[in-house]
């Protein structure tokens, strides 16, 4: 059905906005029954890779650009770390108008950026980092005209809200803990406003705690300071001046929640127990909830029996090569039945 139609009541969705549609949305919410068990919690996880884009990026820009087009705007423009660009080449090339995408040079994974290319995009690779990236943007935009589609657009992190609204529909409640990865910060306090709106209007009787996680070599809320050379595996999460900082601060304090930091090497195990325990492939940044919530379950920080909710932000696919760099290589036999049966191990 698409989020525009399918939540149009609760979006500010007028007459005359273009019905922009690539069935966003609806994404699978995963019990994951063998990490539940090792952790002690009733444990989900929102699967945002199955998006068109293949990540959480489509629920707020196909409002974005729906209300773009609706003023008149003839082209968009984005900073990105990768899965923005992806999205919004999406839907440009899906309304027939141009996107242009700054990337910090060298710093975004391959799939990603293939995604910008294919869709059309035009792609500059910026020698900076993201947020020098992301300024760049704004100010292009500014003397062009074009619309600007990272979450600096207030209709990106309303459209994001959708993603609270379907976790509730599905369990009938919040969650006990919201666990979410934190980049620029916009998402947190996107699921904060709709589980709000959504205990306004008395589908659900509590809120959850917003956990928010960062990699550590990018972690300017756990540390309450900028970050002026974010490293991390996480590409997705990978930047150290969060744009939307003030708002994620105030969904953390205001739900009772926290902002914690993992290690790269968290993230990456988290990755491969997400995949080989529950059976989902996620990109690394995806994974940095999962980190801390193992992390907090070895230092007993980890109510037990809690019902809590991750959100895998985008799909593994997106950085194949960071995955295939953890794993062995395929097992080589010579194509008879007796090298077959010396490798099976289901005997």
């Amino acid at each position: 059905m698409g989020v525009l139609k399918h939540y149009r009541a609760l979006l500010p969705i007028a007459d005359k906005t273009p019905d922009v549609n690539l069935e966003e949305g609806s994404t699978p919410l995963i019990y994951l029954p063998r990490v539940s068990s090792h952790l002690g919690i009733e444990l989900y996880g929102k699967f945002e890779g199955c998006n068109p884009s293949g990540s959480f990026k489509d629920r707020g820009m196909v409002l974005a650009v729906a209300k773009a087009l609706e003023d008149g705007k003839r082209a968009i423009i984005c900073a990105s770390t990768g899965n923005t660009s992806a999205s919004a080449a999406a839907y440009a090339a899906s309304q027939g108008i141009p996107c242009f995408v700054l990337l910090p040079a060298g710093k975004v994974a391959l799939g990603k950026l293939a995604q910008a290319l294919m869709y059309g995009a035009k792609v500059i690779a910026v020698n900076g980092n993201f947020d020098r990236a992301l300024e760049l943007a704004r100010e292009g935009a500014e003397k062009t005209g074009c619309a600007m589609v990272n979450s600096v657009n207030p209709y990106r992190l309303i459209g994001q809200r959708s993603g609270a609204w379907e976790i509730c529909d599905v369990l009938g409640k919040a969650p006990d803990w919201h666990a979410i990865p934190v980049g620029n910060a916009g998402n947190i306090s996107a699921y904060w406003a709709g589980y709000n709106e959504y205990k306004k209007l008395g589908k659900i009787e509590a809120l959850p705690r917003m956990m928010g996680f960062q990699a550590e070599g990018a972690a300017p809320l756990v540390y309450n300071k900028p970050c002026p050379n974010p490293e991390t595996v996480a590409t997705a999460i990978r930047i150290g001046n969060p744009v939307s900082a003030h708002l994620a601060r105030a969904a953390v304090q205001e739900s009772g929640g926290e902002f914690n930091a993992v290690s790269d090497e968290q993230i990456l195990e988290a990755q491969r127990i997400l995949a080989a325990e529950g059976g989902v492939f996620a990109e690394p940044a995806s994974c940095a909830p999962l980190a801390g919530l193992l992390k907090f379950k070895r230092e007993g920080r980890l109510p037990e029996g809690i019902t809590a909710v991750m959100i895998l932000t985008g799909n593994g696919l997106k950085d194949p090569d960071t995955a295939m760099s953890q794993v062995g290589k395929p097992i080589e036999i010579n194509d008879t039945l007796e090298d077959l049966m010396r490798v099976l191990e289901c005997r």
